[in-house]
């Protein structure tokens, strides 16, 4: 079982990098899974319906979110009708859409939960290390591995949930900073963790956004309009195979792609 994770697409360029090199990494890599975060997918801010449709026939089988979420009107919606895009599951109940869904690939039935840190974002939600325990016992039975998009800033609350979740997890890859780390690794459990992935979109650039506006506003603490750059792209991704058998990782391997 292999499974492909794409880093935060961000706007046109990150979507034009998905369409052309998600199919060639799936090729190359013999990939049953893909799971693409695509919270920055409209414009760098949240996602639309036709957005959403285009990272699926880009080669997705699962879209995660994160912080930006609802800054779309038309997610509320959206997320009520399609299972495979995925919220934070720690928002408060009765919040729109679920956390989690579980796909068939790879003749394994795998769980796949998006989830959010609260450390250095500013939203109320509930404790993510919790969530995911609530979710795994009410799931019990029904999935063959699991596998978590950490959407978080701190990179010890990254930390913290690979370990906390090493031996109950195939993998544990974090989203949200935009900046790919270098510590993949499969954990002594046999969790495959890697703080963050990166990002699939601009790559001259501040995270995504068009780097004259945002020194800009370093400079005068003025606020400003920041807009998708354009430009060299990248994209990046990581591979994790697993074992059939205990449903846990035996590889992790980091991708990152630059024009």
């Amino acid at each position: 079982m292999r499974i492909l994770m794409v880093g935060d697409v961000c706007g046109r360029p990150g979507r034009q990098m998905l369409r052309e090199q998600v199919p060639q990494l799936k090729r190359a890599h013999k990939i049953d899974l893909t799971i693409v975060n695509g919270e920055n997918a409209a414009a760098g801010f949240g996602v639309t319906r036709p957005i959403y449709e285009e990272i699926l026939a880009a080669g997705a089988d699962v879209v995660t979110l994160g912080n930006h979420t609802f800054d779309k009107r038309e997610a509320v919606s959206l997320l009520d009708e399609e299972p495979r895009l995925l919220r934070p599951l720690n928002y408060p109940p009765g919040t729109p859409g679920q956390g989690y869904c579980i796909v068939q690939a790879g003749g394994q039935r795998v769980l796949v939960a998006n989830a959010m840190g609260r450390v250095f974002l500013p939203m109320d939600l509930d404790c993510p290390f919790r969530g995911v325990d609530a979710l795994l016992e009410e799931q019990s039975g029904r999935y063959d591995l699991f596998f978590l998009d950490f959407h978080a800033e701190a990179t010890s609350e990254k930390e913290a949930m690979g370990w906390y979740l090493d031996g109950r997890a195939a993998g544990v890859v974090g989203t949200h900073t935009h900046i790919q780390t270098a510590d993949d690794r499969v954990l002594p459990g046999g969790t495959a963790y890697l703080t963050d992935v990166g990002m699939t979109g601009p790559s001259e650039s501040v995270l995504g956004m068009d780097r004259k506006a945002v020194i800009g506003r370093f400079l005068s603490q003025m606020p400003a309009r920041f807009e998708v750059a354009e430009g060299k792209r990248q994209i990046s991704a990581v591979v994790v195979a697993t074992d059939p058998e205990s449903g846990l990782a035996t590889e992790v391997q980091r991708i990152l792609i630059r024009e």
